[in-house]
């Protein structure tokens, strides 16, 4: 069913995007800027080249406290959160009956409580599965008085560093309870661009003054979803809901490294997740049917979601999930599916564009450097 726009929710933000010509596209139930006048190219190639402010306060916060939080939540994703540092974020992915993934989520200790990121689309059904699930005297607060934005590209540690020096003194995947300008913030050293940067989250009736000062430092741009986009696939990070799904277990979404080694067949915990059976079998046996691979096509003519992907002999053999041209690779790069015998590096495969079989590689994702600060 279509949302109508009375139906969709706003952000904290929406009046400043509108004041900054944002063009507003119903997203996950929210009205969420796609571009600002820049245009898309050149907000992809501004946050590679200094740095970009995302508006993404449709996703879900959640805070879990109680002393077996961590615990409680280990028992619904195939990674280690009991031995996760305070002061530490992690990738994490609910799981299903069947080994499917539900949602992709990030997982920070911050000592006495956790901090859980959801998606937006999917947070009403992870904020129920965690309640459903949670250990007694465990509770859960949904956030929904805070923005959430980030701050990416190789610029963003020095611009925010003037208004919160000690983001300087932290790494890749560091979280801190800090005040930037007085507002008390949440702040990770990550991002979804595959760049340096952060995501900040924010007491909603501060958001706007806050992003103004960020926005002043000359490095900023306000950059929209459509850029966000096409920055997310040039670093191999996947779109739940396209990329990965309920249908897919993690080893075909070719996300082994996000299952934590101690929560595998041979690990001090073991399994305790639900799919662990088709999911530690698919690990043991190397067998699935089809895995997540990257392409990089050839000319200019983008190669979009939904496409069908065949072999030399013109067997169908899988379908693109994510497709765009690349502005920094500056070729179509896309992901997808195919059958696992053409999933080696290199592998040529042919996309169908009206009526045109069109020769892609398989190819190493990222298809950019990441530049993540690791120190």
């Amino acid at each position: 069913m279509a949302e109508t726009q009375g139906a969709l929710k706003k952000t904290p933000l929406f009046d400043l995007h509108t004041e900054l010509g944002g063009k507003m596209v119903p997203f996950a139930g929210y009205e969420m800027p796609v571009q600002y006048p820049l245009g898309v190219k050149k907000e992809h190639l501004h946050t590679r080249e200094k740095a970009g402010l995302f508006d993404v306060s449709h996703m879900g916060q959640v805070k879990l406290t109680g002393e077996n939080a961590a615990a409680a939540l280990e028992k619904l994703v195939p990674v280690d959160i009991i031995d996760l540092p305070a002061g530490k974020q992690r990738y994490a992915m609910f799981t299903n009956e069947d080994g499917g993934i539900m949602d992709d989520l990030m997982v920070t200790n911050y000592g006495d409580w956790i901090y859980v990121v959801v998606n937006a689309a999917c947070k009403e059904q992870d904020v129920a599965h965690m309640q459903a699930n949670l250990d007694e005297g465990v509770e859960l607060e949904v956030l929904d008085d805070r923005a959430l934005v980030a701050v990416q590209g190789p610029a963003a540690a020095a611009a925010i560093a003037r208004l919160a020096p000690e983001v300087s003194e932290m790494v890749f995947m560091d979280s801190r309870q800090m005040k930037i300008d007085g507002v008390d913030c949440f702040v990770s050293r990550s991002g979804y661009t595959g760049e340096d940067g952060f995501e900040i989250s924010i007491p909603s009736a501060d958001a706007e003054r806050l992003c103004r000062l960020f926005l002043d430092q000359p490095e900023i741009e306000a950059i929209g979803l459509g850029a966000r986009d096409s920055l997310r696939l040039e670093s191999g990070l996947c779109l739940y809901g396209h990329d990965i799904d309920t249908t897919t277990t993690p080893l075909e979404g070719s996300l082994i490294w996000a299952i934590s080694k101690n929560r595998r067949a041979d690990g001090e915990r073991a399994g305790g997740f639900p799919g662990e059976e088709k999911i530690l079998s698919q690990i043991a046996n190397k067998d699935w049917a089809r895995k997540r691979i990257g392409l990089l096509g050839e000319g200019r003519a983008p190669v979009r979601e939904g496409t069908e992907l065949f072999d030399e002999a013109g067997n169908k053999i899988g379908v693109v999930t994510s497709g765009t041209y690349g502005p920094t690779v500056e070729k179509p790069v896309a992901m997808g599916y195919v059958e696992t015998a053409f999933s080696a590096l290199e592998t040529v495969v042919y996309a169908e564009v009206r009526g045109k079989k069109l020769p892609m590689t398989v190819s190493r994702m990222p298809f950019i450097e990441q530049r993540y600060y690791r120190g």
